[in-house]
């Protein structure tokens, strides 16, 4: 299983914003571009991902959607946003909401989420421009692997002073992409590898 988690400082965390002028809601494009690029293959749709969006922005943050695809869930590209807008909409105060098949949503910090994969034992990658090249590093054969990915602000820098140590820092080449090119990147160098 290959993991991917979309950090957002802006985007919306309720469903009440307007699915035909997504940059008003937080830049939710970007979040719907990364999820087309974690789960859409021409003609297809990948099993063997698991996406954790997480956002900051307003009116209560922070929200925590994970998303699997399944046969039951059915999804087009046009409705990306309808999706995550009625996944915001379905969140219940104090619980994680299974609100389609593997489709949750729940309250829960950047910090949590990468703590509890920490203690799932998957090994954790961080994009850095000044990391490892991905074409370069040993993935483990063992474990699940993480990719942690942020909007145009960056990560949240006081959490991530305290994961350092759980991170490894890699980067997909000497240009700055968008965060669902990044995805489309890693997607391809983990089919290459196989994995």
């Amino acid at each position: 299983m290959r993991e991917f988690i979309y950090f957002s400082n802006h985007a919306r965390t309720s469903g009440n914003f307007q699915t035909d002028d997504l940059m008003k809601a937080g830049r939710m494009d970007i979040a719907i571009h990364t999820l087309i690029s974690a789960f859409f293959l021409s003609h297809d749709m990948r099993g063997d991902v698991k996406l954790h969006l997480i956002f900051y922005g307003q009116p209560d943050p922070p929200k925590h959607i994970e998303i699997q695809v399944t046969p039951e869930l059915e999804i087009s590209k046009k409705d990306v946003a309808g999706l995550i807008k009625r996944i915001l909409y379905k969140y219940k105060s104090g619980t994680k909401n299974e609100v389609f098949p593997r489709c949750f949503i729940e309250k829960k910090s950047f910090l949590k989420v990468i703590e509890e994969l920490v203690k799932e034992n998957k090994e954790i990658f961080i994009l850095d421009k000044n990391g490892e090249d991905v074409r370069e590093i040993e993935l483990p054969k063992d474990k699940d692997v993480v990719f942690i990915l942020g909007d145009q602000d960056g990560l949240p820098k006081k959490e991530l002073k305290r994961l350092q140590k759980f991170l490894r820092k890699i980067s997909v080449g000497p240009k700055t992409y968008f965060a669902s090119q990044v995805v489309t990147i890693i997607n391809n160098e983990l089919d290459r590898r196989g994995v």
